[in-house]
């Protein structure tokens, strides 16, 4: 067939999905391709899948679906972690043409061609204990921010998860590697840049081996000229030692923010889910990042209706993360997944009570963000200015994740500047006013 001319993207799931639906757009891009939005009709349809998402089945479904309704005679192709676990399922589809497995969705190009001759459903995917090579990914948009991929799989078996099945063990490229893309980053004029993975805490794994470290990593990131922010995306607590605080703390790069998966703060649950710390340590390292970093923002990852979680658990759950000095929750229902042993776990929650007991504790995230909102009002800080996906107006992040609204409108997206955070908005956000002139925004 004739070389299709479009191609379109769609990502669900994490930052790591993201920084890869990215990179593949620019492989798009560099092959002759115009890269269109998703609400456009394109050739080729790339629908990046994630298995940590609720209900990626009909998820999946609702999105080729809407694909097919833009361009009938589209190709559409499923790749990610959902299309390494259940390709079959999805190939069953109506109007998936390709399914692509963990490996094989880096030669989505190679592939192409070949649909028309395939039938529909045509499945790609290999075993996933062979996949060994760390496939290099950043996106690159607006320039504003850039999520640069640093690590990939997973070594831990936490008895919820599919995410070592769906991206195999843990491996990351050489620090050299990822200096190097900083610096293409800024000379692209990115100005800040998130760390993503899946563990990456745990970097340094290269061909089964332990060569380097993530301490090692981010004092290397932090000597690349032109990025003026580098933010941790996620990091376990257990691998957040006193080192890595004590180094984001003093760097004038690595911005005070710093999301820890808490899951439960209950240790009974933390032993069931096969978490590799107790509820004691991770309050210490909480303790330990306000020590050093007073204005620190702190996000926890929180795990509700999981098997065997009673009431009381819950009650304690809730109480131990009512306690702690934490900037916000993402709030995750417990949901089976099959191949894990948290399925064939007994004591299973009812539904009904894991979305009671979700809204308790989203009722929490927003007193705790509230509240950190609010010890900010009446400080100065930096903030690097995007614009308002939602109006025509600027908004932007402070080092220490506090999102605002700019009241002055003659700046311009990624400047960097220093404001006056005023009062809380009936959205939840933070006014912000600059303090320098906008003709010269702080560099």
């Amino acid at each position: 067939m004739a070389t299709p001319r479009t191609a379109a993207f769609y990502t669900l799931g994490c930052k790591l999905n993201f920084s890869e639906s990215s990179s593949l757009a620019q492989r798009f891009e560099s092959a002759g391709y115009g890269v269109l939005p998703f609400s456009e009709a394109a050739d080729i349809y790339v629908i990046n899948t994630c298995s940590v998402t609720d209900f990626a089945d009909a998820k999946c479904r609702n999105i080729v679906r809407k694909a097919k309704r833009r361009n009938p005679e589209s190709k559409i192709i499923v790749i990610g972690c959902y299309a390494q676990l259940k390709p079959e399922e999805i190939a069953e589809i109506e109007g998936v043409d390709l399914v692509l497995g963990a490996s094989e969705k880096f030669q989505v190009l190679d592939y192409i061609d070949q649909i028309s001759d395939a039938e529909p459903g045509w499945i790609q995917t290999g075993s996933i204990e062979e996949v060994h090579s760390f496939e290099q990914a950043f996106s690159f948009g607006d320039r504003t921010r850039s999520f640069l991929k640093v690590q990939d799989g997973c070594n831990y078996n936490c008895s919820f998860c599919t995410i070592p099945l769906a991206r195999g063990k843990s491996r990351s490229p050489k620090i050299e590697t990822l200096v190097d893309q900083a610096h293409q980053l800024a000379e692209k004029g990115v100005r800040e840049v998130v760390l993503t993975g899946v563990n990456i805490g745990d970097f340094g794994w290269t061909d089964g081996k332990k060569e380097s470290s993530f301490l090692e990593l981010i004092q290397a990131l932090d000597r690349v000229e032109g990025i003026e922010r580098f933010r941790i995306s996620s990091i376990e607590p257990n691998l957040c030692s006193d080192e890595i605080i004590a180094f984001v703390s003093q760097s004038d790069r690595f911005v005070p923010h710093l999301h820890m998966p808490l899951q439960s703060g209950n240790n009974k649950q933390l032993a069931q889910m096969r978490r590799r710390y107790k509820r004691e340590l991770y309050l210490d390292r909480v303790k330990q990042i306000k020590e050093c970093m007073p204005e620190a923002c702190i996000g926890v990852d929180v795990i509700t209706g999981f098997p065997g979680e009673t009431e009381a658990d819950f009650l304690e759950n809730v109480d131990f993360i009512r306690q702690m000095p934490i900037s916000y929750l993402h709030v995750f229902t417990y949901s089976e997944r099959p191949n894990t042993l948290a399925d064939e776990m007994k004591d299973v929650v009812p539904m009904p009570e894991r979305k009671r007991r979700n809204k308790v504790l989203r009722q929490l995230s927003h007193k705790k963000k509230r509240a950190f909102y609010e010890q900010q009002l009446g400080t100065q800080h930096r903030v690097l200015v995007e614009k308002d996906a939602r109006s025509s107006g600027l908004t932007g992040f402070t080092e220490n994740y506090v999102k605002v609204d700019l009241i002055d409108s003659q700046l311009e997206a990624n400047d960097l500047v220093e404001v006056y955070l005023k009062e809380i908005t009936n959205s939840g956000r933070v006014t912000a006013e600059p303090i320098f002139s906008p003709t010269f925004p702080l560099q």
